[in-house]
């Protein structure tokens, strides 16, 4: 007959349980934090000192704008495909292994970029940061179960998730302080080198456990013991896989179909937003308000800090009120504002005011959005569909970029164009979350 496991002994100490069971210290909570902060800084690093050095790099090759842009975009395709491969990486190899191969993917891309000879190596070469990129679903999948008896675990991943911020502003001060001595080439090398730290010190990540348990669960179905499968599945609060439950298919079953669709268009919709007033947001500035180049950089560093503001209110507030009703409320307010900016009045108080206002609502409730997609799967599918949703960010960058440009093109104003392929797909965002799954708001982590 099938022997059924029995659940570990209360009385045993965290030590003496299974890998699964083994209680999680502050400490080790706070190193894996650490980590995994300092991860995304290097990972936004690289993102944004491609795009701030784009100019100097189409200089040395003597490309036009039209060529370096064209680079740009074919890179961002190839970033797109490499993000898609990311989540059955998660799942198979586990969130720790799967955050070092993507640490290691991310170095090799930034140090690789220096040895670029041409717009088509550029372009592969480029393609490969989608590793890099993917790292913050994985610091959703693998911090959401690492929290997983943590109090405030929502402003917790907010703190790791304002690496954002940080990552692309220590990229333009190392851009400004080292460029004129280093040149780009070595700029790239620099940023590998910043991975590769990362690198060393997540080799001393623990796993998590709840990945622990999964392979278990599947080494039991895989021996005969289904009864002993589903007692610890029960236990530790995930499913029992399935053959059609399982990757691509798993998250189109019918009870998260809705879920994993809106999910997809809120991350377009909102990184098409993202597009238009981040990345652009100095182009935004100087065409719809006519500002001066030097004074919209000031404008946009104020802004970033009103978006790193933005990650703590948001990751504090839903784990008052929910992550989905954070982002939902975040991302209707963004667009409002982004609509207040757009339209109104010129003077330079008012400007500064609604620009900080729209990075506040449009980046800050990413850092609930995250966590919510690691919450809201099931944990034998959590990596692919957070990553499926994700890859929609590259995506909606690339349609963002392409419909502001042939709005431009026809004739629009900038303030018009802005409005179209940055306000109005905000508030869709939003509308989307509406179609997401609800989880409920659990306070009982201590």
């Amino acid at each position: 007959m099938t022997q059924v496991s029995h659940p570990v002994n209360p009385s045993s100490s965290a030590n003496d349980a299974e890998p699964w069971n083994r209680e999680i210290s502050k400490k080790t909570v706070y190193y894996v934090s650490f980590v995994c902060f300092l991860a995304w800084v290097a990972s936004v690093y690289d993102y944004t000192l491609f795009g701030t050095l784009l100019p100097v790099i189409a200089e040395d090759f003597g490309w036009s704008t039209a060529q370096a842009t064209a680079v740009n975009t074919w890179a961002m395709v190839g970033v797109l495909i490499v993000c898609l491969a990311v989540g059955t990486i998660i799942d198979r190899m586990g969130r720790k292994r799967a955050l070092i191969l993507l640490v290691i993917g991310g170095a090799i891309s930034s140090g690789l970029t220096g040895a670029a000879i041409g717009a088509l190596s550029m372009i592969i070469i480029r393609s490969f940061s989608g590793f890099a990129v993917s790292e913050e679903v994985v610091n959703s999948v693998y911090l959401n179960e690492i929290y997983r008896k943590t109090k405030s675990r929502g402003f917790m991943f907010s703190l790791v998730q304002s690496g954002w911020p940080v990552g692309a502003l220590f990229g333009a001060a190392m851009t400004a302080l080292l460029l004129p001595t280093i040149g780009w080439r070595w700029s790239f090398v620099l940023a590998a080198a910043v991975s590769i730290i990362v690198l060393v010190l997540a080799t001393r990540l623990p796993e998590s456990p709840t990945f622990l348990a999964m392979k278990e669960v599947q080494r039991r179905i895989d021996s005969g013991n289904l009864e002993g499968a589903r007692a610890l599945a029960l236990e530790q609060d995930i499913e029992m896989p399935g053959a059609k439950s399982v990757g691509f298919k798993g998250v189109f079953t019918p009870e998260l179909r809705r879920h994993t669709i809106s999910l997809c268009l809120a991350w377009l919709f909102s990184w098409m937003a993202i597009q238009v007033f981040s990345v652009l947001g100095t182009t935004v500035l100087v065409e719809a308000k006519n500002y001066e180049f030097t004074d919209s950089l000031t404008v946009l560093i104020l802004g970033n800090v009103a978006a790193f503001i933005g990650y703590l209110f948001h990751g504090w507030l839903g784990d008052r009120i929910g992550r989905r009703p954070a982002v939902f409320g975040g991302w209707l307010l963004g667009g409002l504002a982004s609509l207040g900016l757009l339209l109104g009045p010129e003077t330079s108080a008012y400007v500064i005011a609604m620009y900080s206002a729209s990075l506040f609502f449009l980046n800050g409730p990413f850092a609930a959005m995250l966590f919510y997609m690691g919450e809201s799967y099931p944990a034998h599918v959590r990596g692919v569909g957070a990553n499926l949703a994700h890859v929609m960010a590259p995506a909606g960058a690339i349609l963002g970029s392409g419909l502001i440009s042939v709005l431009l093109g026809t004739g629009l104003s900038m303030t018009a164009a802005a409005v179209v392929a940055g306000s109005v797909p905000l508030l869709l965002a939003a509308l989307m979350m509406l179609g997401t799954r609800k989880v409920a708001v659990d306070t009982s982590a201590e």
